[in-house]
């Protein structure tokens, strides 16, 4: 009896079923020994499993290039730096809401980038419970480094793995998604 066919190239003779059902769970004839002799079972065919495994290899890629650098290692820094740098006075859950986190979390990176001298908040003027948030001159120097390592890892990271009319493809379908999680938010 199989638990399911997968969609990868080889089927599984044996598969890790509960006990009691005749099969040893320890049965290591059909071990992996190397990446080629192993399908990916159902994730073929699970668009997050690829999502999740490019966010992982594009932000390793991405951390390595800014590894000497106060946003480097983690994920809604940049974002944060660039919105306040672009923005002005921008409200902290604007932030959080364009970089689809929750307020707590942004709040943490604001945190950070703060004590790092690169952000400062200030009291609205139109209402005095809300915060405002600004570059320092230090995260706007960061903020133009950053954005040119960015591109330039975004272009040869892609570039080496999807051809550019691809990419172009790729680009407005995540666009038109973004858009779509974002208004599904309010």
């Amino acid at each position: 009896m199989r638990l399911f066919q997968p969609h990868g190239q080889g089927t599984r003779d044996t598969m890790s079923r509960r006990e009691g059902d005749g099969m040893n769970i320890h049965d290591t004839s059909t071990a992996a020994t190397h990446i080629d002799h192993v399908d990916l079972d159902v994730l073929e065919n699970v668009l997050s499993f690829y999502i999740r495994v490019l966010d992982t290899s594009v932000s390793r890629d991405l951390d390595e290039r800014l590894k000497n650098l106060e946003v480097a290692k983690g994920k809604g820094k940049i974002t944060a730096l660039f919105l306040i740098d672009s923005h002005p006075g921008i409200r902290p859950s604007v932030v959080a809401d364009l970089a689809m986190r929750d307020r707590s979390a942004m709040g943490r990176i604001l945190d950070t980038l703060e004590q790092q001298g690169l952000i400062f908040r200030k009291a609205s003027q139109e209402d005095s419970r809300a915060q405002e948030l600004y570059i320092t001159p230090k995260g706007a120097a960061l903020a133009v480094k950053v954005r040119e390592i960015a591109v330039q890892q975004s272009e040869d990271f892609f570039d080496k793995i999807i051809p550019r009319d691809e990419q172009e493809v790729m680009m407005g379908i995540l666009k038109r998604a973004y858009r779509r999680l974002r208004e599904n938010r309010t």
